[in-house]
């Protein structure tokens, strides 16, 4: 038994230590608990998600893991769609989602969203997200500060691993 203590220990350490560095700094598979994303993500689907946002441009469209601006739930971790980039106005109004002005097609979308928001600009270091189960989603819309900002953004989604198999 010491023997092979001896032998293992330092590789088994060496093990946890990496895939928690892994998992704290590089990819995270993360389930998903609500209906916020339905039809793009189902309630409990498995995401890879990227953490290494530093080297990732973010775009519109992306689906990305955040700390949200929401009291009593700054510890959670929300899966929402990148609607609003630094500097972008943003509308809801008509069934419709408008971006600096332009209606945006969104055919993820299953019904239109039934409420009306904004115009609201981003600020610099700040996003807006919405759920694509827009009318049950719990997102920016809804929030009393609608904008996450940067250092509260914990990775984008690669992959629904649900998906791939």
């Amino acid at each position: 038994m010491k023997k092979f203590l001896k032998q293992w220990l330092p590789s088994i350490a060496l093990g946890i230590v990496l895939s928690l560095c892994i998992r704290s700094y590089v990819a995270e598979a993360m389930r998903v608990p609500t209906d916020s994303m339905v039809p793009t993500i189902e309630v409990n689907d498995r995401l890879f998600v990227e953490k290494m946002l530093w080297m990732t441009k973010l775009k519109h469209g992306d689906i990305v893991v955040f700390h949200p601006p929401v009291p009593g739930e700054e510890q959670k971790r929300y899966v929402k769609r990148l609607i609003g980039l630094p500097g972008d106005i943003i509308e809801i109004k008509d069934g419709a989602l408008y971006r600096n002005g332009e209606q945006i097609a969104e055919p993820y979308l299953q019904k239109p969203m039934d409420y009306t928001f904004g115009p609201v600009t981003v600020p610099e270091e700040h996003y807006f997200f919405l759920g694509d189960n827009r009318n049950v989603s719990y997102d920016a819309h809804l929030w009393a500060t609608p904008f996450v900002a940067k250092d509260q953004l914990v990775g984008k989604m690669l992959a629904n691993v649900n998906d791939m198999f």
